[in-house]
């Protein structure tokens, strides 16, 4: 299986302003040197708490926003590197849904406006066509075609969100880039929009970064699985390993906090102290030591690479496997 995408010391760097000069202080290290390859065809996961840097990472791969240092590749083709003119027509190959349907779409246009504008912009199908492919794009997805005429805020949440992936899915995408996609709708949609997305990336063989904080939806959907956490990849491997066979501390401790059906199998809770760290005063050597059980003094002096300590089982610890769940 062939990299479509590659992302090579991928920095996103915020700076601190204050004072009256708003003189610079610091930086909010987002993203600090992520190295990742997605392969063509795979649902790769990006896992971790809320500050992590997923969101970051996923518009940084879209080149939705400029990284302030590193490279992503598509399909071989330096993406920071490619003209506004040749990056708008690039961006056909592919497309992000957003975690908020409402904030996303224009509550201004009708779903037909909504479906049709990618079409007219990345001239899909002819100006005759259009119409018959927007039906197509709400059958697709599962809106009925009475939806066409209506606007965003008369429809239900999980309509709003079917509408929203068949905008992304308009241009015939390659890539796509679901940003949290079920974490704002109700518990009792969530389950139909990941069967509609495992559903469309079969028929359609598109590959995705799944970003989420939801490890049994994750569970559901990926192939493989990134945890990320304080702007870096902590541990990466494919799905059946991360939650077999966890490594890093980080993960055990995420795992172990999945609701399993019986009380008495499933792993013993491991309830971490402290809170991330900031971004911007991060601290010496591995980021996670401070909240880590297993931490030793080691931890506390040099950061860990992400090396493998199998085939395919990439971990950032000095410690890898000795946090039992």
């Amino acid at each position: 299986m062939t990299d479509l995408v590659e992302i090579r010391e991928l920095r996103k760097h915020y700076p601190v302003r204050r004072g009256l000069m708003q003189a610079r202080t610091g930086v909010v290290r987002a993203l600090d040197g992520v190295n990742l390859s997605i392969r063509e065809g795979e649902c790769l996961a990006v896992v971790g708490e809320s500050g992590s840097g997923k969101s970051t990472l996923g518009r940084c791969a879209l080149a939705l926003i400029d990284a302030s240092e590193g490279e992503v590749f598509f399909d071989g083709e330096n993406l920071f590197a490619l003209t506004s003119a040749a990056l708008r027509k690039k961006r056909r190959d592919f497309q992000m849904i957003f975690q908020d349907p409402v904030g996303s779409l224009n509550p201004r246009q009708t779903v037909g406006s909504v479906l049709a504008e990618p079409l007219e912009i990345h001239d899909v199908v002819p100006a005759s066509d259009r119409r018959n492919r927007v039906l197509e794009l709400l059958h697709m997805v599962g809106v009925p075609e009475s939806a066409e005429g209506a606007h965003p805020h008369e429809l239900s949440g999980g309509q709003r969100q079917r509408v929203a992936i068949a905008r992304a899915l308009a241009s015939q995408p390659r890539f796509l880039v679901a940003d949290e996609p079920v974490s704002a709708l109700d518990v009792s949609l969530r389950g139909q929009i990941i069967n509609l997305l495992i559903e469309l990336r079969e028929r359609l063989q598109i590959t995705v970064l799944f970003i989420a904080h939801d490890l049994a939806v994750v569970a559901q959907i990926s192939d493989r699985v990134a945890v990320m956490y304080a702007g870096k990849i902590v541990e990466l491997a494919s799905t059946s390993r991360v939650f077999g066979t966890p490594q890093h501390p980080y993960t055990v401790s995420l795992l172990s906090a999945v609701p399993s059906a019986d009380a008495h199998s499933g792993p013993q809770r491991i309830v971490l102290s402290g809170e991330p760290p900031n971004p911007a005063e991060l601290p010496r050597g591995c980021r996670f030591h401070p909240r880590c059980p297993i931490a030793q003094d080691r931890c506390r002096r040099e950061m860990p690479a992400l090396i493998d300590v199998e085939p395919e089982h990439a971990v950032s610890c000095h410690f890898p496997g000795e946090l039992d769940g």
